[in-house]
Order: structure tokens, then sequence, then C-alpha cells
């Protein structure tokens, strides 16, 4: 009997580990913009065998100092898009998301030998991050942190640091994957706090010693400058933290609208942890502190539910009371059918929803400006573009070619990015932007202000339209005549031309 129910529990916790894909394979995982970018950088990467260190794909911010901080990222995922060609994308992501669910599962078991309430609290962590299962290196990030915060918690239980020689390994693939290395670097510094802090107040409670902690945060600091940039790399995360919070007007980096459940569940994990903390005598400071971190990080930015939903679901099991008569019983040895098994459901998933490279390509031709693009090449039209902030990172991808500005909006700065997004909402001097005006392709929208005003200039010829993009094209410098001077956008055209 013990062990068909260990195999029951193993077969449980596969459909657990599998169940996320649907969330992952009912997304549209190719018509993630940013992808498209990565993808291209991954590209030349491995066509030149060498890091960028200076912008090549736009023409507003060509040659200044840039860094691929996410290079290991984009040489992985173009690696799966060479060998498996769209389908690689979706194998990315639904990976990454079967091994962060085993990772919270694993953190949550030893926290608490529960099994039922183990697996339920998984299930419920994995539906409230569902909104971040898109092809991007910040699932890695939740796996690293996750992996770093099931370390910490051990050892500050036990005392035994053996575990520790994980984490510089981690921080070299973690800090050359994602710049949110840096919030497992704020995580390490709270725990090496703590045991500063006992000395002085013996209510705070921890079994790790300020060598040891001294010790491994100098190791994974060391570690973070393995990279391409050095301690460069801090400058860009910092540049990087600074332009989020004045770009509210994209949707992953504002704060949490809640309009939509998962909203709601992860405002009850919150609150639900608050109570656990306020219920005990004498909380950790290490959780106390770990809680308020993830609180701020993830109502701030949207697109960071996950450092509160992972936070929140440890301290609520920590100290959740212990069944004799559910114990968790899967042992080392059912590994393998665990893994067996998931593997299983996942292939049946992946029939269930259809992956299939013949239905992702209609996926994207149906919601990205593949249509207007065949037509660029066919016509063999060249010259600046001018394009979205969305659109740009496909275009690079799909054309080869600079645009005018894609998701790297470290390289514009805030003014650039709210510029732009005010041209192509139509707002007054829109007919000055110095990327619109000096365009002779601009590849727009089909529902964009915009788009109804360049149809007003005599300087700009609609070629292309369909219901997902309008491509307008310059005429040439004698249709631009002097009869349009009366014309400010046009007229501004011409003046760029002469000083050119």
């Amino acid at each position: 009997m013990r062990r068909s129910h260990r195999w029951a529990q193993a077969l449980l916790l596969a459909f657990v580990y599998a169940t996320p894909l649907f969330f992952v394979l009912r997304m549209d995982q190719v018509t993630d913009t940013d992808i498209w970018w990565h993808l291209r950088i991954g590209e030349w990467i491995c066509e030149h065998r060498a890091i960028p260190h200076t912008e090549l794909f736009s023409t507003s911010a060509a040659g200044q100092p840039w860094a691929a901080y996410s290079w290991l990222f984009e040489v992985l995922t173009f690696g799966l898009f060479h060998k498996f060609g769209l389908v690689g994308i979706v194998f990315y992501t639904s990976g990454t998301v079967v091994a962060i669910a085993a990772a919270v599962h694993h953190l949550l078991r030893r926290l608490s030998s529960d099994f039922t309430f183990g697996v339920l609290l998984t299930f419920f962590a994995m539906c409230t991050m569902a909104r971040d299962y898109t092809p991007r290196p910040w699932l890695l990030t939740i796996l690293f942190f996750t992996l770093e915060l099931n370390i910490l918690l051990q050892a500050r239980k036990t005392g035994s640091v053996r575990e520790f020689l994980w984490l510089p390994p981690i921080f070299v693939l973690w800090t050359n994957i994602h710049i949110q290395f840096v919030d497992g670097l704020i995580l390490l510094a709270m725990a090496s706090m703590e045991p500063m802090l006992a000395k002085r107040w013996p209510a705070i409670q921890t079994k790790l010693s300020v060598k040891k902690m001294a010790g491994v945060s100098v190791a994974c600091l060391i570690a973070t400058l393995v990279n391409p940039y050095g301690a460069g790399i801090y400058k860009v995360a910092y540049d990087l933290v600074a332009q989020a919070a004045s770009l509210d007007q994209i949707i992953e980096l504002a704060a949490i609208p809640f309009r939509h459940l998962d909203d709601w569940c992860l405002l009850f994990i919150a609150l639900a942890a608050v109570f656990v903390l306020a219920r005990v005598k004498r909380p950790g400071f290490f959780e106390t502190a770990l809680l308020a971190f993830s609180i701020l990080v993830s109502f701030r930015m949207q697109r960071d539910v996950w450092v509160l939903t992972i936070v929140g679901c440890a301290i609520v099991i920590s100290y959740f009371s212990r069944k004799d008569s559910d114990q968790f019983q899967v042992q080392v040895g059912d590994v393998p059918v665990v893994a067996f098994a998931t593997g299983v459901f996942a292939a049946l998933a992946f029939m269930i929803m259809g992956v299939s490279n013949g239905r992702l390509q209609a996926k994207l031709e149906n919601n990205l400006p593949m249509q207007a693009v065949n037509t660029i090449r066919k016509q063999n039209w060249d010259g600046p573009i001018f394009n979205t902030y969305n659109w740009g990172g496909f275009l690079i991808w799909t054309m080869h070619r600079p645009v005018s500005m894609y998701g790297r909006n470290t390289d514009y700065g805030v003014e650039k990015v709210l510029r732009t997004m005010e041209t192509w909402d139509g707002e007054s001097g829109w007919d000055a932007d110095p990327d619109l005006v000096r365009a002779n392709l601009v590849i727009a929208p089909a529902q964009q202000p915009l788009v109804q005003l360049l149809r007003l200039q005599p300087c700009m010829e609609q070629t292309y339209s369909d219901d997902i993009a309008v491509l307008f094209v310059g005429r040439d410098k004698a249709s631009e005549g002097l009869q349009h001077a009366d014309n400010t956008f046009c007229r501004n055209r011409l003046e760029l031309r002469a000083r050119r």
C-alpha cells in the first residue's frame, strides 16, 4: 500500500508540474514582440562569435555603448529556433515553466512535509504567476531566485552551508542571462544582515554565522563579474531601474491594475503571509524583510508578481502545522518516474493544443506585420524605418535592418521613448519628430492615430494596407516640391534633405 501511495503522489506531482503548460500553450508565444530582437541578437552573436558592445540594431542610437546583458539567453533561444523553428520558442517557455514548478514545489516541500498543502500551494502559485509565462529571460530569473531562496532557507534552518557551493555557479549563469540577478544579490544581502543583527539582538535567531555569510556573499559578487562587461553590468542595471520607473505606458512595467483574478490571488498571498507573520511571537528578520521587499517589488511592477508569489507561499507554508497522516512519501528513487510522467503529460498538452510550426506561423501572420514586411522585400524599398516601440524587435529580425526603436529602451532614454509614443498618438509636435521626418518607410499599426495624419501628407504615399499594418513610403524629392512648402511635415522633410 505504501508503494502505491508513493506512485500516486509521484503521478500527481507530474500532473501539477505539467499543468502550467496549458497556460503557456494558450498564450501566443510567437507574438511576444520582444523575443524577436532577442533572437536577432543571438543570431548576430553566433554569426560573429563575439558579444556586441555598441548598438547595432537601431538608427536613433547607432554606435552608442550598449550591453547585450542577456546574451546567453539569446544564444540559447536562437539555437532552439534554429533547430526546431517557431516550436523552439515554445519549447523554451514550456521547459522553463515546468522547471519553475518543480523548483517551487521542492522549496515548499522542504518547509513542510504536508503533501496535499504543498501540492495545492504549488498549483496556486503557478496559476498566480501565469502572466509571466512568455519567452523572456525573466523565466530563468524566477527559476534561479527560487533555487537561491531554497538554499538560504535550508541553511538558516540547519546551519549547514554545503549547498552554498551552488550559489556562485548560479550567479555566473544568472548574470549572463538576465539583469535581475540583482534581485538575487538583494536576497543574499538580507540573509547576510540577519546574523550581524543577531549579535546585537538575541531575539533574532539564525544558525548562520557572519563569517559564513560574508564568504558566500563575496564569492557571489565575484561570480557576477564573470560576464562580457565586468562591473559595467551594474550601471546597466541602474539605468534599467531608473527608466522603468518612468515608463508606465509599457504594460509590463506598470503597477498591478487589479482587473484579473490572478491580481487578487496575489493580494490574497500577500495578506496571508502578513497574517502568518503577525501570529508569530518572534517573526524572523529575514522573513519580514523578504516579505516587505517582495511586496514593494511586485506591486510596483506587474511583471515581477512572481517575487511576492514565491516568497509569500514560502512564508505561509513554513508556519503551517504538519499532518502526520498526509506526509510526503516520494523518494529520490522515484524522480525518474516523476520526470517520465511529466514528459508524458507535457506531450499530451502539446497534442491537445495542436502546437506546430504551421499553426504558429499562422498566428504570427495574423498578429504581426508579416505581409507588410514581405511587401517591402518584394519592392526592395530602402531608407530609414519609423516603427512603433513594440514592433521594432520583429522588424529587425524579419528585415535584418536597423529600425528607429525597439525594446531595449536603455539606449534611448525615457524622453525619447515617450516622445515616440506621443508621435504615434498624433499629439502636438508629431510632425517634427526627427525619426519620423527622416524616415523613408513607416510601418504603422492600422489603428494608430498617426496613420490618419500620414494619409493627409502629400510627401508620403500609402503603398500597402491590411487589418494589421499600413505601410507608407516617402515620395521622391521632385514630388515633394515647393508646392508643399505650406505643409509642416513635408517642409521639415525637405529641410532635412537640404541639410544633407
